[in-house]
């Protein structure tokens, strides 16, 4: 059987910080990483998708970015579950329904 791809891969939060907001703000990630009172570090590793988004960086993303906590904990938990789907998509194939949805 031959084996499938995707046509991509899930974008991660991280990408969404660096190309809905820090780059066209014009915000590098050091300033970020200033006004949020997080280490450089943590910055470069969730633009880079090495880190997830934390329910602390969603308060601290949201109040340097004005944007509501809850935006970055989907943006998170989305990106989460499409991982995990991909995953583990034979094994939750072979789920059963208790309950009909």
């Amino acid at each position: 059987m031959a084996e499938t791809t995707k046509a991509h891969d899930p974008i991660t939060p991280g990408e969404i910080l660096l190309t809905e907001f820090l780059e066209p703000l014009g915000i590098t990630q050091y300033r970020l990483a200033q006004a949020t009172g997080l280490s450089q570090t943590r910055i470069s590793e969730i633009v880079r998708g090495k880190r997830a988004i934390t329910t602390d960086t969603a308060l601290r993303l949201s109040k340097a970015l004005g944007v509501d906590e809850r935006f970055w904990i989907n943006i998170q938990t989305d990106y989460d579950l499409e991982v995990e789907r991909d995953l583990h998509g034979a094994e939750l194939a072979k789920v059963t329904a208790l309950v009909a949805r």
